[in-house]
């Protein structure tokens, strides 16, 4: 589970990276709003549907940042820049919620 936090994490931080200069990322990340700030962690059923909802953003015009774990090269997490939901859920509509739970002990 940690490394799935760190790689979210990692994605999170370089969409805020790669679009600060964009209002809606300055008014997310401004002192007044740290508090208020909201995210979603949603899950894909695998590999291939996270590079086709990068692709739609893509195709869309959403930034965000797909992550790519190296040395291995695989993609793992992707974060959109901060935007309103209205604008961001017609891409994630085919996402779950994350709910991953721990196995029961035995």
């Amino acid at each position: 589970l940690g490394s799935l936090v760190a790689q979210g994490c990692h994605a999170s931080v370089a969409a805020i990276a790669q679009h600060l200069a964009d209002g809606e990322t300055q008014a997310y990340i401004a002192p007044e709003a740290v508090r208020s700030m909201h995210k979603a962690v949603l899950e894909v059923k695998g590999e291939a549907q996270l590079l086709t909802l990068a692709q739609r953003l893509s195709e869309g015009g959403v930034g965000h940042v797909l992550w790519v774990e190296q040395p291995e090269n695989i993609p793992t997490a992707l974060a959109s820049k901060p935007g309103r939901k209205s604008a961001l859920a017609p891409y994630f509509k085919k996402c779950a919620l994350c709910n991953w739970r721990q196995p029961a002990a035995k």
